[in-house]
């Protein structure tokens, strides 16, 4: 009867995580992860460049097609949260620009760093942020969806 149960429990956490791993394009990146529809990579990269400037943020890097970066100094609550006295810190969002298959869609997938020292070459420490930052930033993804889907 053990038995059983042993195989039944194996074959169910296999049969889920089976189904977690192999999610398709679309709803990947988590938190804060939009899909732009019929677009390209030069419209997206456009329409980042707007929105983020819009709130404050600078360009950081660019890895055509692949991604873009955005710095943003972290303000009062940042230094006090990520960083030290003298040390001020800047977040950095990096949108990763995924192309779906067959379509003329990209999946925005942001990942959210809390950097010491930015545009400081070879002292820039980035750290990642818990994921839940993503989502901080899926108004301004959607926003990019709508004007780079036009």
């Amino acid at each position: 009867m053990i038995r059983i149960f042993t195989l039944a429990a194996v074959v169910i956490s296999t049969w889920c995580l089976v189904g977690c791993l192999s999610s398709p394009i679309t709803s990947s990146g988590g938190i804060g992860a939009v899909t732009v529809h019929d677009t390209n990579a030069d419209a997206v990269t456009a329409a980042a460049r707007n929105v983020f400037a819009s709130r404050g943020y600078t360009l950081s890097g660019v890895d055509y097609p692949n991604s873009i970066s955005f710095d943003k100094p972290a303000g009062g609550f940042g230094n006090v949260m990520w960083g030290s006295y003298g040390n001020p810190q800047t977040i950095r969002v990096r949108l990763a620009m995924m192309p779906i298959p067959g379509t003329d869609n990209i999946r925005l997938e942001p990942k959210v760093f809390s950097v010491s020292d930015a545009g400081e070459a070879g002292f820039d420490n980035a750290r990642p942020l818990f994921g839940i930052w993503n989502a901080e930033f899926g108004p301004m993804l959607k926003d990019i969806a709508r004007k780079a889907g036009d």
